[in-house]
């Protein structure tokens, strides 16, 4: 059994006195259904579990939006009883019965003591919907990503180094022989991403072939899901951004290199659509002049990273013998780099939130810079500049906090944690640690 860091969050939401019907979000196969059947099974005497792709029968106990009929239906069909306050209601794969999530704002207003989590395949496609009304206010939110590498150290079996990481303070002398042994760990999450099928035979049998076929598996699956949300003539624009978006990770997003001979807005509706499906995460430029970061940021200039590092690198067909070599972040001109500081940003984010990204870039023929993340922690905003290998200049970064008049930048790379001036020094081990990092540095 894999344990998850949403875990937390669900036993808040199961404790709350004003709870409401919980939705939980992510792409495909970052494990939405067996963390919540793992996690219920710990805290409800019973679970009843409604998957209206495997038994479409369920439907029709949806025809009346009524909680109590419609759980009356349910317990006669399943010849199970539901008891308030003691079973989990869990109706998968939701998208299937769009009747089933109007039905969501009842239980909030009729039944509110019964524990009610809904979770779907591209469910986000349905929500999004024009011709579908989303019962706002009715309803939580939570949001599922591939494992963290901290939940990696987990699933392996190192939980000693994720305390050792989650103690470590501004101050902390890390031995040398802790620090290289997480930034190979960190190489080895590089190559093996964070989803969980992966993760969970890589802790069984060591075996990197027998997770790149699951890596594999798993992107002939996403191919395959296209089908369910794109008309025909959408296949082919859809199939091309999903090929060419490792190539393109890190760099500023023309739609031209994905396809020189098709519109741009064929592409940008693909590019829609992976966004909908969280294959695919949008880096957005912003001025990074004040708060919220979204109010100065620029839709139309943005980069990209792919939902996760290891099937990055599957689908651009890396070959094996190069993935543990020490400059592994180099690749790809430290695409790479970019790409798990990106990952391990989104993985952090509340799960209450949906995770954005941004950037800053300035272009001017004598005087451009750009730095790679920006963001914000306890409200102040924070750029951040990867450094694949340890090596590099930080001129952009610098630049960037003169032009702002901020006081403190953050450098990841594969050195040591160490503040040096207006400069903190992370290694990539300790993106999951930033806001205490950088509350004690500030």
């Amino acid at each position: 059994m894999m344990k998850r860091d949403i875990e937390s969050e669900l036993l808040l939401w199961k404790d709350k006195h004003n709870r409401k019907p919980l939705i939980i979000l992510g792409a495909r196969q970052v494990g939405k259904t067996s963390t919540i059947q793992n996690w219920a099974t710990q805290h409800f005497n019973s679970v009843i579990t409604i998957n209206f792709e495997a038994e479409p029968k369920f439907k029709e106990c949806f025809t009346d939006l009524d909680p109590q009929t419609i759980i009356n239906k349910i317990g006669d069909i399943a010849m199970r009883e539901i008891v308030v306050g003691e079973s989990l209601l869990f109706l998968d794969e939701i998208q299937e019965c769009p009747q089933a999530i109007l039905a969501l704002r009842y239980f909030k207003e009729k039944l509110p003591a019964l524990h009610v989590i809904a979770a779907g395949s591209l469910l986000e496609f349905t929500l999004n919907s024009g011709e579908f009304r989303m019962p706002v206010g009715r309803v939580e939110i939570l949001h599922l990503k591939p494992l963290s590498f901290k939940e990696f150290l987990t699933a392996i079996g190192h939980t000693r180094l994720r305390d050792f990481i989650e103690k470590t303070e501004l101050n902390t002398e890390i031995p040398n022989v802790i620090h290289t042994e997480l930034i190979k760990l960190m190489h080895q999450y590089t190559v093996l991403g964070g989803m969980p099928e992966v993760i969970k035979e890589y802790a069984t049998s060591g075996n990197l072939v027998e997770c790149q076929r699951i890596q594999t598996t798993t992107l002939i699956t996403y191919r395959r899901d296209f089908g369910k949300y794109a008309k025909q003539t959408e296949h082919k624009y859809l199939q091309r951004v999903f090929e060419k978006i490792p190539s393109l990770i890190a760099q500023h997003f023309k739609y031209s290199k994905v396809d020189p001979d098709s519109r741009a807005r064929d592409l940008r509706g693909a590019l829609d659509m992976l966004t909908w499906a969280n294959i695919v995460y949008p880096v957005y430029a912003t001025v990074a002049s004040g708060l919220p970061l979204i109010g100065t940021s620029n839709d139309k200039k943005f980069k990209v990273i792919f939902l996760d590092v290891g099937l990055a690198i599957r689908n651009g067909s890396i070959d094996l013998p190069w993935l543990f070599k020490e400059d592994l972040l180099l690749v790809n001109r430290g695409a790479l780099a970019e790409q798990i500081v990106g990952q391990e940003l989104v993985a952090y984010t509340w799960a209450v939130e949906e995770p954005r990204l941004y950037f800053w870039c300035r272009e001017m023929p004598s005087s451009s810079a750009e730095v790679d993340y920006v963001t914000v922690i306890k409200g102040q905003i924070i750029p951040i500049e990867v450094k694949a290998g340890g090596t590099g200049r930080l001129k952009s970064l610098h630049l960037f906090l003169q032009e702002k008049n901020l006081p403190l930048g953050v450098r990841i790379s594969e050195l040591p944690l160490k503040l040096e001036k207006n400069i903190l020094s992370v290694p990539l081990y300790l993106i999951g640690e930033l806001p205490r990092l950088v509350a004690a540095a500030a």
